[in-house]
């Protein structure tokens, strides 16, 4: 992958506004910053939570805080804490969805 016409930068994520989203259980706060081709989100989970949809697009997900389980559709399930990171691309396999026991916070990048 390369980065075409994107301009070195700092963000303050504390200035942006957040969206908040009902999951199958519990809620995802997001925080979004657009640059190019590239989404880049700031996504808080609650305790409980489980996402309401079955996911087909490319993340690369970092795990600030918290717990998280990827599970696939398929069967295969992967649980990362903080540190850890997760990837997929569009379309290479099943589909995916997040949930989280005791609520975490994430940092995603969509491309």
């Amino acid at each position: 992958m390369k980065l075409d016409n994107l301009p070195a930068g700092a963000i303050d994520w504390s200035k942006f506004s957040s969206s908040t989203n009902l999951g199958k259980s519990g809620t995802a706060t997001t925080r979004v910053r657009e640059l190019g081709k590239i989404q880049l989100r700031l996504v808080d989970f609650s305790s409980k939570y489980v996402a309401d949809h079955w996911c087909h697009k490319s993340h690369i997900m970092f795990v600030v805080s918290g717990r998280v389980v990827i599970e696939h559709q398929d069967g295969p399930k992967f649980t990362l804490s903080p540190g850890m990171s997760y990837h997929v691309s569009d379309d290479s396999g099943a589909p995916h969805r997040i949930s989280s026991r005791s609520g975490a916070s994430l940092f995603i990048i969509d491309l």
